[in-house]
């Protein structure tokens, strides 16, 4: 099967073409379409991860439907809807990738929760012995788990790493009643998601999500709980004092570290062995977290 990497809807305006996703205009709702794309060290890789764009695309439907009770999402259609008349003839390449959504006023933040200190959190831990201004216990590992989760938000980057930042200087960018709101919705998600994923082998030691003002009120929007947001582990080798392995793009990351690559474009191509085995870890974590198979 050949990756989906670019994406054209003649007719349909597109507004944006991310590092994965394409987002097109469909008037008064986006459509919302996951490639194949993947990227490292914020580098597109020149090949992609077949499949991949389903996943995120289907495990993204998968949590908006276990979180609405929790918080209201910007899903406008169902993944078993029909399209509307304006993509029907494109139904072919947007089966299993799209999403229609409503258009919101996304915060100008990243709203990230830590369960375990990893990735960036580790290395502001060792230097200052805290994690976005959080004060943590003392001694604690490369994937301990935390006494409890923290809320560590950062800033947008269109190019570039995000950059963590306080909660006070959310507040500073969004206004606090809205910071407050998106730290406790951000936490309680987390605490579901956690413990489901957790019951089916899998460990969320963090994750990213994103809101939106709909309206005057605040939803979820964009991916949601999927590797590429999040990291996921497996539970049944969990051991802190390490890295973990993972059914995230870190297999990708570990890969291109073992090369003379300067992590600057162009990219590197990745060997068919290791998309390969991308593509299975994708598609383990879905199948885990649901107990079906990508649609």
């Amino acid at each position: 099967m050949q990756p989906l990497l670019q994406l054209e809807l003649p007719g349909i305006k597109k507004l944006k073409s991310g590092k994965v996703r394409e987002v097109f205009d469909l008037g008064e709702k986006l459509l919302f379409v996951a490639t194949d794309r993947i990227s490292a060290f914020d580098c597109i890789m020149p090949n992609g991860i077949p499949r991949k764009g389903e996943v995120l695309t289907q495990i993204s439907y998968f949590w908006f439907n276990q979180t609405a009770e929790l918080v209201p999402n910007h899903l406008a259609a169902k993944a078993t809807d029909s399209l509307p008349s304006v993509l029907t003839s494109y139904a072919a390449q947007l089966a299993g990738r799209s999403m229609i959504v409503k258009k919101t006023n996304p915060l100008a933040i990243e709203c990230v929760v830590r369960g375990y200190l990893c990735g960036s959190g580790w290395k502001d831990y060792k230097k200052t012995g805290a994690v976005c201004g959080i004060q943590l216990p003392v001694g604690l590992q490369d994937s301990s788990r935390l006494p409890q989760p923290i809320f560590t938000p950062a800033t947008k980057a269109e190019t570039g790493h995000d950059e963590n930042i306080s909660f006070e200087q959310a507040c500073e960018i969004t206004g606090r009643e809205i910071a407050e709101k998106a730290r406790d919705l951000s936490l309680k998600i987390y605490a579901f998601a956690a413990d489901y994923a957790l019951k089916r082998g899998i460990i969320i030691a963090d994750t990213k999500f994103e809101f939106g003002l709909y309206n005057g009120s605040l939803i979820l929007i964009d991916e949601v709980l999927t590797p590429d947001s999040s990291r996921f582990w497996p539970a049944d080798q969990y051991q802190p004092g390490r890295a973990q392995p993972s059914f995230d793009k870190q297999f990708v990351r570990d890969y291109l570290e073992t090369l003379s690559w300067n992590k600057q474009p162009p990219a590197p191509a990745l060997p068919p062995e290791v998309v390969a085995r991308t593509t299975e870890k994708y598609l383990e974590a879905y199948q885990k977290l649901t107990g079906g198979g990508v649609c």
